[in-house]
């Protein structure tokens, strides 16, 4: 609205702007924040705050409410700004989507994992009743800055933990990518995604990896934003791991969850003989590579089936669940039976 950018460059009115900024976050770096808030003499709200699965609820969405209340926006000019991980940008979109029916909100991605996943897509939300995203929406931010630097500071595992998140588009839709994983993966994780010079062997590899993950992830997401079309490749890793990561909280983070999930399929699209031996070995041993876990004991046989009825229950009737059917190409299957995941299972703790 070029009424309201003049009215926002002119000069006449203040610029305000309201944070949410991850506590972890703001120890490293809310003081560059606020230093640039004054610099540009916005007047500013930071509010710091702990956001891990275990507070990602309705109680921390009404805090923030109440914030922004007392601060009291202008929801045409004035984006709340999320600056965190995943959690924290789901949070947020939940809050701005509730604030007189649609505020608009800005995310900026801080772990690996939210940079090539949250910061894509239109839905937010929060845990309810011990089931991870039970509430929430589709309300898409108005942008989402990506800045690979912030990612400098995560310890590796988080690093490793986004991997997964990488590796489910790879494996789902680009062979390219997963050479990419394969071949750099190491390398990526000790340069913690940073563009190096010098390093001619792996070329820009960490805007490779990020650049074609997001886009992926774009292309199997805008055409179906909604999800009125049930049938998802980007669900590859989301059949069992809600179940299983909620009911090992903390000892596995999102994307390890997932990965653990993507293990268990790959045997499953091997039992139904989808990819061959080989093949199966290749995404072991990249999964190995990217230090994601292949197995967790907490992923027993009643979990599974349980996780997988649950499925069922939001998923039209159908479980719709996505399989490699070879590296970088999948496709989506209603008919594998009990013995097959059950042989599949055996034959994953077997290994």
């Amino acid at each position: 609205d070029p009424q309201q950018l003049e009215l926002a460059t002119s000069g006449k009115r203040k610029l305000r702007r309201f944070v949410v900024i991850d506590e972890v976050v703001d120890e490293l770096y809310g003081s560059k924040v606020r230093e640039y808030f004054e610099e540009n003499n916005v007047q500013h709200k930071i509010l710091a705050l702990p956001t891990t699965e275990e507070t990602k609820s309705m109680d921390l969405v009404l805090n923030i409410l109440q914030e922004v209340q007392n601060f009291s926006i202008d929801r045409r000019t004035e984006p709340i700004i999320a600056i965190g991980g995943g959690v924290c940008l789901d949070i947020v979109g939940l809050a701005a989507s509730l604030y007189r029916r649609r505020t608009p909100y800005i995310r900026v991605p801080t772990t690996l994992l939210s940079y090539v996943d949250a910061s894509v897509g239109a839905k937010n939300g929060v845990n309810f009743l011990q089931c991870k995203n039970k509430l929430g929406g589709y309300t898409p931010p108005v942008a989402s800055f990506l800045d690979r630097s912030f990612i400098q500071s995560i310890p590796r595992r988080h690093i490793s933990n986004g991997l997964g998140e990488i590796l489910k588009m790879a494996l789902m839709k680009h062979k390219g990518l997963f050479d990419l994983l394969k071949s750099h993966g190491k390398y990526l994780l000790d340069t913690k995604f940073q563009s190096c010079s010098g390093s001619a062997d792996h070329g820009d590899a960490a805007l490779q990896t990020t650049r074609i993950a997001i886009e992926t992830m774009l292309e199997e997401l805008a055409p179906n934003l909604w999800e009125d079309d049930l049938d998802r490749l980007v669900d590859f890793g989301h059949l069992i791991s809600p179940e299983l990561e909620m009911r090992v909280l903390p000892s596995l983070m999102h994307g390890e969850a997932v990965n653990v999930d993507m293990a268990f399929m790959t045997y499953v699209a091997h039992t139904r003989g989808l990819i061959g031996a080989e093949e199966k070995e290749q995404i072991i041993q990249c999964m190995r590579g990217l230090e994601l876990p292949v197995w967790h004991g907490g992923c027993s046989w009643p979990l599974i089936k349980r996780a997988l009825m649950e499925r069922l229950k939001h998923s039209g009737g159908q479980p719709r669940m996505p399989l490699p059917t070879g590296l970088g190409v999948a496709e989506i299957f209603n008919d594998t039976s009990e013995e097959t995941l059950e042989r599949a299972y055996k034959l994953w703790v077997r290994d």
